[in-house]
């Protein structure tokens, strides 16, 4: 489900808006960025102050996620299902990732989200639609970042 483009982009730009629903139907959006492909069909965030995600996904478990490559301003949105995984009770192909990963935080995480990916899908700016290359888009953006 996840190409390579999409793994690429999870990977290097893993702060993921994650959006849910409140108990009242309310849409609710937080910013995670300890995110981990756990497979191309599955992905996981840890839990580390998160407790309106939890509840959340607690009351309902369907989720979005969008991930931003805000250099070639393309992003990958991903729809899922989130599962509540206490740390505790985490088996090793789920802890791993994140205690070689994120090692630094390991500490503070209780609980990891894993998202059973239902559909993800590539999102382009409407420059490409105007015959804009990803190259220039690069390139735009550093400069206007005054990192050129």
């Amino acid at each position: 489900m996840l190409t390579a483009e999409m793994q690429y982009i999870i990977r290097n730009f893993s702060a993921g808006s994650v959006a849910t629903v409140d108990a009242e139907g309310r849409p609710k959006v937080s910013p995670k960025a300890t995110f981990v492909i756990l497979n191309d069909a599955t992905i996981a965030f840890a839990n580390i102050r998160s407790p309106g995600t939890i509840a959340n996904l607690r009351f309902n478990p369907t989720l979005e996620v969008c991930f931003t490559d805000i250099l070639a301003r393309k992003a990958v949105r991903v729809s899922g299902t989130g599962e509540v995984v206490l740390k505790a009770d985490a088996p090793a192909h789920i802890r791993d990732p994140f205690e070689e990963g994120w090692d630094y935080l390991a500490d503070h995480m209780s609980a990891f989200i894993v998202i059973a990916i239902t559909a993800a899908e590539i999102i382009l700016s409407p420059a490409y639609d105007r015959g804009l290359m990803e190259t220039e888009l690069k390139s735009t953006t550093l400069e206007k970042l005054n990192v050129l």
